[in-house]
């Protein structure tokens, strides 16, 4: 009976790792298609790398995600760190569940209504759209993972850590730098990565609020396949898999290394 249920576990987990990954595998080994046509196996080569550097409209997208990706990782840190410290420091207050309500609502709400409601708001207040209403449609949409994670962090941190700091002498501010921050950054860095990762792939909520001049890689990318698939968007999803996955990997390192650590509070107070 173990036998047989370990045999299906392996099998159950071997699918699961092939309905998600050999997609992945397969558009990155095409991407090194010698042939045009990307269904038919021509041989290796890099021509469409090469071929990649010489179409601007889709490094044009690309930079601009990439921007876009950056300045909403930052804003959405820093308002995502800051719910969460009230969610989690300020108590009951009032109001709060109407906070909460709205901090985590994008968490569940269709990612089309957000789109419309933020289309909506920008139209009634007159906001023209492009580069910056993108922006703050992504800040609005992954400040809340943010706030989740750092959230999670918070409930779990030893609070006698900054009692301490503050029985020898630490101001609140300077306690909440010197301890608190270091002890959460992991989190923070987390939410940042996250963060990014989903600014960098939206379509939805951007196809929304997107404005003349602001076409993203993910609406480029969408309007270009519409047509049939190009050798050369393969390339440029196998160089975003490199950019996410290498991300990933900084990000596990850097919470490694700070989890290893030792918080020094005497010495820094």
């Amino acid at each position: 009976m173990r036998r047989g249920l370990s045999v299906f576990n392996v099998t159950s987990i071997a699918l699961g790792l092939a309905f998600l990954y050999l997609p992945i595998l397969i558009l990155v080994i095409y991407s090194f298609n010698a042939s045009r046509l990307v269904t038919v196996w021509g041989g290796w080569s890099t021509r469409w790398y090469v071929s990649l550097l010489g179409n601007e409209a889709m490094l044009e997208a690309a930079w601009i995600s990439l921007r876009i990706a950056f300045l909403t990782a930052c804003a959405a840190t820093v308002l995502g760190t800051l719910a969460a410290l009230a969610l989690v420091r300020a108590g009951r207050f009032r109001g709060r569940l109407l906070f909460s309500g709205l901090v985590y609502a994008p968490l569940v709400m269709p990612e089309v209504i957000t789109g419309l409601a933020l289309l909506l708001l920008f139209v009634a207040i007159e906001i023209e759209r492009g580069f910056w209403t993108v922006t703050i449609a992504h800040t609005t949409l992954t400040m809340c993972f943010v706030t989740v994670i750092v959230q999670a962090r918070l409930l779990g941190f030893d609070r006698s850590l900054e009692e301490a700091a503050m029985d020898l002498g630490c101001p609140p501010l300077r306690t909440f730098i010197t301890v608190t921050l270091p002890l959460i950054a992991p989190a923070i860095a987390a939410g940042w990565v996250l963060a990014f990762m989903l600014s960098l792939d939206d379509l939805v909520v951007a196809n929304f609020v997107t404005g003349p001049g602001a076409t993203t890689l993910p609406i480029r990318i969408y309007s270009e396949v519409r047509l049939g698939v190009k050798p050369e968007i393969n390339a440029i999803c196998t160089i975003i898999i490199g950019v996410v996955a290498a991300g990933i990997i900084v990000a596990s390192l850097l919470t490694k290394f700070a989890g290893a650590k030792p918080a020094p509070i005497g010495g820094q107070i």
